[in-house]
């Protein structure tokens, strides 16, 4: 599966113009380059690769040209035209029966691992432990888990046996399968029988992660088209005001954390202080704090479970 470096170069000129009148970023056009193609970015800038007599391609240029135009007429993600998602340095495989990791999103693991830190004075980061992702989807956040802390089982809950099936291949790809148990159900639910070496996981939980579905439902279908036509709705629609999930994982959380066990979830801008009053009026947690994305947007919510 070959093309002429001249070819692909006048594909991309003509992509670049498609892309600027469907409102789609550039970069978006680079990166396809970059994946289906092979070519970096500094051959790209310099476009010396328009002088190679061939360039492989992962498939026939027709093909690759008839991808294009999906992207550009049904407004598929390129994640799940290639099948690919980079999120931390993790190169996933992602389909359209996951959300496409964003990279908000990354910080979360950083955060935890800090929450892990100190989360306990009798507890060390590479002491034995168990830490949920709940509704893990293409399992990025569980792997970001199992690779940072040591010594530490993550479960991983996700209420689609599709999403499961893609979160333990990625976790294989990476050699992170034997630290990541993965579990089909809603939630907290697959966890209540679940019994690891002899021991009920209730009580015994050092850190809940989750990116739940936090988005009001009448907000949902005036998403972007990639996100509206495209992801899984069931990853996104957090009810009425958007905080369904997360009040549920405030009310359910402290049957299963230990002392002194995490509970970090990401949220939507502006519901930063609604989560608070939720955190603090529980009852069960202490040390309740906001943490903003990259971007500076209030995007995780943190406390410990008193």
């Amino acid at each position: 599966m070959f093309v002429s470096g001249l070819e692909l170069w006048e594909w991309l000129n003509q992509a670049k113009v498609e892309a600027i009148a469907s409102n789609i970023s550039l970069t978006e056009v680079e990166w396809w380059l970059q994946e289906l193609a092979g070519i970096d970015r500094l051959s790209l800038r310099l476009e010396s690769f328009k002088n190679s007599p061939e360039v492989t391609l992962k498939l026939p240029f027709a093909d690759f040209k008839e991808l294009w135009q999906r992207r550009l007429s049904e407004r598929i993600p390129v994640q799940y035209l290639t099948g690919t998602a980079y999120w931390r340095h993790f190169s996933l495989k992602v389909t359209p029966a996951v959300l496409i990791p964003r990279p908000e999103t990354e910080f979360i693991i950083d955060l935890a691992v800090e929450a892990a830190k100190r989360r306990s004075q009798t507890e060390s980061l590479n002491s034995k432990s168990h830490w949920v992702d709940l509704g893990t989807g293409s399992g990025a956040i569980a792997l970001g888990l199992a690779e940072s802390l040591t010594n530490t089982l993550i479960h991983a809950v996700d209420c689609s046996s599709d999403a499961i099936a893609v979160a333990r291949q990625n976790a294989d790809n990476f050699g992170l399968g034997d630290r990541i148990q993965f579990y089909q159900g809603s939630w907290w639910e697959p966890l209540e029988s679940a019994i690891v070496e002899g021991l009920s996981l209730r009580g015994q939980i050092s850190g809940m992660v989750s990116n739940p579905p936090y988005i009001p439902s009448s907000l949902v279908p005036n998403l972007q088209p990639e996100v509206a036509k495209h992801e899984p709705h069931l990853a996104l629609d957090g009810g009425s005001d958007g905080l369904d999930c997360i009040r549920y994982l405030v009310a359910t959380a402290p049957d299963y954390l230990r002392s002194g066990g995490v509970w970090l979830v990401e949220m939507m801008e502006g519901q930063a202080e609604a989560v608070v009053e939720m955190l603090d009026s529980a009852g069960s947690y202490r040390d309740i704090g906001i943490y903003a994305d990259l971007a500076g947007i209030e995007r995780f919510a943190i406390g410990f479970r008193k």
